[in-house]
């Protein structure tokens, strides 16, 4: 029993993940946790190893049908892994609690405006079919998640989406499917440190792939059919549960005497 209800913890995982360009761990990681009581240092790399899974069953789907800017992907990965290695280094030294509570918010601000505003751009057939803008801005965004996912252990969908959609003027669609392709990398080079310390549960992993992959393959066709609204408001509704996650957990940190 518990082998399907991992299954179909990676389907939802997977279907989501493929649909807002998110990777699906931040779904993942809570249900893992708190739904299978599997510790945070299991819960994280399992997570880590479906993200990939979610970014090649999702990319190729994309890519085929041009809808992922491989270009803008390369070059903000870059500036991503970057922040990433420092984000790494200064852990020790940035107090995590505080830095969760400015990205809870941040985050829940980033929620309310794709609810509120308008598309900025509308939706080309292709990613052909536009050109992206305001490049240091996206480099430096990228640079900037990069390090809250090293600090905190998200991953960077959830910033970069917004950050090329209503930073660089890039179409949602166009923007979900080029963070799809990127997570995988980022997914990748993290997940490799954990299997190299032996914390990767194969056990755990195998039935999550399986699911994710099921969930991925169906979330990138519904992608490309699903009107760019109905994403942008789903995409707001995952935000906005990251928000109260990171707001909760930077509570915990910095006044524990309230939040128990």
């Amino acid at each position: 029993m518990t082998v399907f209800l991992l299954m179909a913890a990676g389907v939802l995982a997977g279907g989501l993940g493929a649909l807002l360009g998110i990777g699906g761990g931040i779904v993942l990681v809570p249900v893992l946790v708190l739904g299978f009581r599997i510790p945070l240092e299991q819960a994280v790399p399992a997570s880590l190893m479906c993200v990939v899974a979610n970014s090649c069953a999702a990319a190729a789907s994309y890519v085929e049908n041009k809808l992922s800017d491989l270009r803008l992907g390369l070059t903000l990965e870059l500036a991503t892994v970057m922040g990433a290695i420092v984000g790494g280094l200064v852990a020790a030294f940035v107090a995590e609690a505080m830095v969760a509570v400015v990205f809870g918010l941040f985050t829940l601000f980033v929620a309310l405006q794709m609810l509120l505003l308008r598309n900025p751009v509308q939706e080309p057939a292709t990613a052909a079919n536009y050109v992206p803008g305001n490049y240091p801005l996206g480099i430096s965004g990228s640079f900037v998640a990069g390090g809250l996912s090293a600090l905190l252990g998200v991953g960077g969908g959830p910033l970069k989406v917004p950050l090329m959609t209503y930073g660089m003027r890039v179409p949602f669609k166009v923007a979900s499917a080029t963070s799809n392709l990127m997570v995988g990398v980022t997914g990748a080079a993290s997940v490799a440190a954990y299997a190299w310390r032996g914390q990767l549960n194969l056990g755990l992993v195998a039935p999550l792939v399986v699911g994710v992959l099921a969930g991925a393959s169906v979330g990138s066709r519904l992608m490309l059919k699903t009107p760019t609204a109905v994403l942008k408001k789903l995409f707001a509704a995952v935000l906005l549960i990251v928000a109260g996650q990171m707001l909760w957990k930077g509570g915990e940190g910095l006044w524990p005497s309230v939040w128990k």
